[in-house]
This record gives C-alpha cells, sequence and structure tokens, in this order.
C-alpha cells in the first residue's frame, strides 16, 4: 500500500471532525493521534468519570438509565464549550457525535424510560453543533469484540458479547441513514492508523481527497 510520507493537515479542509464508531473500533485512539499530530483541540469522551458505568457492564438493566444520563450531560457540557469556541483559532477533533446517543438508549432502556431520556435529550440536542465531516470507524462484530478482550480494561471486563455484536448492528443501521453531516465510513478489519503510520497517512489522505456527502474506504489484506 503506497501512501503520502507527510499527509496534508485534514483540518485545512475540515475545522471540526468528529471520530465515531462501536466500542473496540478505535474512535478514541484516532481522534487522539489526529489532535496530536495537526494541533486540534481534542474532544474526547471521559468515560471513567461515569460512576455508573461499571455497574452498568455488571448489571445493565438496573444502571441503564443513570449512566446514559450521565454520559448525555458530559456530551453535552462538553459541546456547549464547543459552540463557544473559535474554530479559526484552533481546530477540534472529537470521538462522539450526540445525534449518535439515542441508540444506547434504545439497546438498554426500557420504554418508560426511554420516554424520560428523549425528553430530556431533545430538550438539550439544539445545543450541539454540527461537525464538518464523521469519521465512522467499522469493524466486525467478532474483530470488536477481539479487541475489547485484548486491550483489558478492566471497566470493560463485564461488557457481554451478545452487548458488542447489538452496538455494532446499532451503530450500521445508524449511520446508513446519517446525513446530517459529510460522512467517510473507514472499514478497519485491515487498517490499523494508530500503529502503522504509512495507515495513517493513507487515512489523512483519503480524508482530503473525499468528495461528496458520502464515501467508503476499504484496504483489503
Amino acid at each position: 500500500m503506497t501512501s503520502p510520507t507527510a499527509p496534508t493537515s485534514p483540518f485545512v479542509k475540515y475545522r471540526h471532525i468528529v471520530v465515531e464508531g462501536p466500542i473496540g473500533a478505535g474512535k478514541t485512539s484516532l481522534a487522539r493521534k489526529l489532535a496530536e499530530r495537526f494541533g486540534a483541540q481534542p474532544v474526547l469522551e471521559d468515560p471513567s468519570a461515569n460512576p455508573f458505568l461499571e455497574r452498568f457492564y455488571r448489571d445493565s438493566r438496573r444502571h441503564a438509565l443513570p449512566t446514559q444520563l450521565f454520559f448525555l450531560f458530559q456530551r453535552v457540557n462538553q459541546l456547549r464549550e464547543l459552540a463557544q469556541h473559535d474554530l479559526f483559532d484552533q481546530a477540534m477533533v472529537g470521538d462522539f457525535l450526540l445525534e449518535k446517543d439515542p441508540l444506547f438508549a434504545r439497546l438498554t432502556l426500557d420504554d418508560d424510560e426511554l420516554r424520560l431520556y428523549r425528553q430530556i435529550f431533545d430538550s438539550l440536542r439544539p445545543q450541539a453543533p454540527t461537525p464538518d465531516i464523521v469519521i465512522y470507524l467499522q469493524a466486525q462484530p467478532d474483530t470488536l469484540v477481539r479487541r475489547v478482550l485484548e486491550r483489558g480494561h478492566a471497566m470493560e471486563a463485564g461488557i457481554s458479547e451478545t452487548y458488542l455484536r447489538a452496538l455494532s448492528d446499532a451503530y450500521s443501521r445508524f449511520f446508513h441513514h446519517f446525513d446530517a453531516a459529510p460522512l467517510l465510513i473507514v472499514n478497519t478489519e485491515h487498517l490499523n492508523p494508530i500503529d502503522r503510520e504509512d495507515d495513517f497517512a493513507t487515512l489523512v489522505h483519503q480524508l482530503g481527497e473525499m468528495r461528496g456527502r458520502r464515501s467508503f474506504f476499504n484496504v483489503g489484506e
């Protein structure tokens, strides 16, 4: 695979980039690397700050609602600050898209809880700015399961394979219909932009060359 050795910063073209994908796709690692490499401001989730998350992974039914609401308020507070930021001063890259938040709620909440969550979400949603482009990282469910197991985070030890597979399917359905911003869909089965510099340069180049509202990027073995 050939790629430019010194990729042009994607923030020349896009001032606000969001990297998305299910658990194990590598969204936070890629967002952090883009920010560090090109001097952008990272806007990243902080799962360790959620006091309900570990309990949710052990007993999802009991702790789903407080876990979901904590993340919602955390994301909204970060995006509220982002909306006041001068994009001409410093570009930004995030690892979450607020519009995706309800897919977790639909997987974990019962009907009454979901109605309550939707009321809160709808009241907060207008505060979220729209990114210039979204990078959606895909991988097969088996690959996501393997990656989560390999990284060995103690908090994630209780995540079930069933939940990861359902989450992967929910992401696929969500981004199939997503049109709020330009979307670059990246198959990460054989792409490792975190550990392989050629892969990172290739992805950045693909981002800069993107035309239109939706593009697919797939690398074979």
